[in-house]
């Protein structure tokens, strides 16, 4: 029989991390996606495939994205900086609610608020000392749980340890920039 906690197999997982913690070689996971200009401010993200534990796994999904019309564009999708911060949520929020499960703690309800400011003129190249991303994002958790404050804080302090979104925002990821022109015919 199958332990289910929030939703989590929670002895599938534990299984999964054991067999990493056996199998180093299968420890990295391969994330692609491809984005093509649709237009104006638009852009279309298409995710066809992952790699893990040295297997590939076919996905199909299209993530959109727009600028709010007082940015340029058409306000049809969350814009760059929206997706980013969802992607930050999301993230952590399998931390929760998987690191919760592992605890034996049953959560009623996440809700993560993120919020950031840019100053455009970075962005605008209007100010080369300025910083064209974010110098601080702030988030706060909202969690109804069953855990006891412990535990919590627990849980809390694994997701700021263990979550990749989490590490993206808060470290240096070094970035490897290759420019290709598309020969004209």
């Amino acid at each position: 029989m199958t332990t289910s906690l929030n939703g989590i197999d929670v002895d599938g997982f534990r299984q999964f991390a054991e067999g990493i913690r056996q199998n180093p070689d299968n420890a990295i996971a391969r994330f692609e996606v491809n984005t093509r200009w649709d237009g104006q401010t638009r852009s279309a993200t298409t995710v066809k495939s992952y790699d893990l534990c040295g297997k590939t796994h076919a996905r199909d999904f299209t993530i959109t994205a727009d600028e709010p019309a007082e940015l340029l564009g058409t306000n049809t999708s969350p814009n760059p900086q929206e997706l980013l911060m969802a992607a930050l949520n999301a993230c952590m929020t399998v931390g929760y609610v998987a690191n919760a499960a592992a605890k034996g703690v049953t959560v009623r309800s996440l809700e993560i608020q993120t919020v950031g400011e840019l100053d455009l003129r970075g962005f605008l190249g209007l100010d080369a000392n300025v910083n064209p991303g974010y110098d601080e994002v702030k988030y706060i958790v909202r969690i109804d749980a069953d855990g006891t404050p412990e535990q919590m804080e627990e849980i809390h302090r694994a997701v700021i340890d263990t979550s990749p979104n989490f590490s993206n925002f808060a470290k240096a990821v070094r970035m490897v920039p290759e420019l290709v022109l598309v020969e004209k015919p």
